[in-house]
């Protein structure tokens, strides 16, 4: 009589996301609001920013009404300090803010994914190595380390993207590193290195699926942070002058005086959209965290399904 060796179920839906990552999002999509909500707003705002040249009512850069004007049925939003058209400022605005944002956070994914994987998989010095000089850059205040940066760089959306990249990718590589201690240890991937699969096959045919959801969970709560620290660099004039920004329209706004001219369209509107977009990464990326993480999962379900237990042997109406 032969005996069956099986495979040891996965945790955290490990399974499901290596037979179709598609399906696993699209459940995430399905069983939490919250995730559909978050979704909706990045999509809105990052099709606002495609089409804002074609859609916008005025130029983001020329005088089209008095200065400080107040919202009106012209001007939805009113206008700024040099009257150009607050609502046409947004739209155009938001293109740089998104285009920083998602591609800080592309150099972030990038080093922090890769370093995680490295780390984790190979162990030994490397990921002794790796791992102190993450844990250096993680005690560093990220704002202040990208303020002295980007002063010493200089004003430039390129520095600003690199700034933000290479401060956030060190949570990133503590998460992936961890993931992939875990993963290495499955009995298939002992399996496949039991058979004559080479690092390189491992990684990319094994790790990378799994550790993948997590990776884009990660880098969507990244986003939020990156489009922040965008805004506050920009805020404090380390951002190139000459392009329209989220964070720029804040600086002007302060600078020229639209609290005390009683302007707030100058100022909560750009305010507003900014939140929403931190919201909506934070709402999805959190979704997917969740739905990876079976220990949140329980925790939501015992909350939520509460209620008093009636005791053995006594019925319902029993005192």
């Amino acid at each position: 009589m032969s005996l069956q060796i099986q495979e040891p179920l996965l945790p955290a839906g490990g399974a499901e996301i290596t037979a179709s990552r598609g399906g696993f999002f699209l459940g995430v999509l399905r069983d939490r609001k919250s995730a559909v909500a978050g979704l909706g707003i990045i999509v809105f705002f990052v099709l606002l920013s495609i089409v804002a040249p074609y859609i916008s009512p005025y130029s983001a850069s020329a005088q089209t009404c008095a200065v400080y004007a107040a919202p009106s049925i012209h001007h939805w939003l009113g206008c700024d300090d040099g009257g150009i058209d607050m609502l046409s400022e947004l739209m155009q605005g938001g293109r740089i803010s998104l285009v920083v944002g998602f591609a800080a956070t592309l150099v972030s994914m990038v080093l922090g994914g890769g370093i995680g994987i490295i780390s984790g998989y190979f162990g030994g010095w490397i990921d002794v190595t790796l791992m102190r000089i993450t844990d250096y850059l993680l005690v560093i205040p990220d704002l202040v380390f990208a303020i002295v940066i980007a002063d010493v760089w200089g004003a430039s959306l390129f520095h600003v993207i690199m700034v933000i990249g290479i401060l956030e990718w060190t949570s990133t590589a503590r998460i992936i590193r961890a993931q992939v201690m875990s993963t290495k240890e499955r009995v298939y991937v002992k399996r496949a290195r039991a058979i004559g699969a080479g690092n390189w096959r491992i990684i990319t045919k094994h790790i990378m699926p799994q550790v993948g959801p997590l990776l884009i969970a990660n880098t969507v709560l990244t986003v939020a942070v990156a489009i922040y620290l965008e805004t506050a660099l920009a805020f404090l004039g380390l951002e190139d002058p000459t392009v329209t920004t989220w964070g720029t329209i804040l600086e002007h706004a302060f600078q020229r005086t639209a609290i005390s001219s009683g302007a707030w369209w100058a100022i909560v509107p750009d305010g507003f959209v900014i939140a929403a977009v931190i919201v909506g990464c934070f709402l999805f990326g959190q979704a997917i965290e969740d739905a990876l993480n079976p220990r949140l999962r329980v925790a939501h379900l015992s909350i939520r399904r509460w209620r008093p237990r009636t005791l053995v042997g006594r019925g319902p109406d029993a005192i």
